[in-house]
């Protein structure tokens, strides 16, 4: 990766830190970074993909930065029945396809339906996802 998009990269995370009232550290920029690479990582995941960069960290301080950005908006969660949830940087509300032999999860641009105007009196909506599972194209050809 070119010396340009990487410094892109890290002004990017540094901001995104900022706008939410975070401080900037070391640990928190490489977790952002990590996910902002893309893909759903679980807490194990993202601390062995950020450790390489930084040296050090623990799982419990990437659970701690994960639940101020998750409080932030700065990413979302998703859990997986029966495995570790994955986390994501926020962006385009969109759903996700899940491998039942794997675990993998993949986004997709399904339009989630609308929640129902009746039949749930007093309720106030906030959403809707849908979860296709299925096997991933890895586990299909084994």
């Amino acid at each position: 990766m070119a010396l340009e998009a990487v410094a892109s990269e890290r002004d990017a995370a540094i901001q995104r830190l900022r706008d939410v009232g975070l401080r900037v550290t070391s640990p928190r920029l490489e977790v952002l970074q990590v996910l902002a690479a893309g893909g759903h990582l679980d807490v194990e995941g993202l601390t062995a993909a950020a450790r390489e960069r930084l040296g050090t960290l623990t799982s419990q301080a990437v659970y701690e930065m994960l639940r101020h950005f998750l409080e932030t908006g700065l990413v979302t969660k998703f859990d997986r029945p029966g495995w570790p949830a994955v986390f994501e940087i926020s962006g385009t509300p969109h759903q996700h396809a899940m491998c039942t032999n794997c675990g993998r999860v993949e986004n997709t641009a399904h339009e989630a339906p609308r929640p129902p105007k009746k039949g749930l009196a007093g309720w106030q909506m906030h959403g809707a996802d849908i979860i296709f599972r299925g096997l991933c194209p890895d586990c299909r050809d084994s």
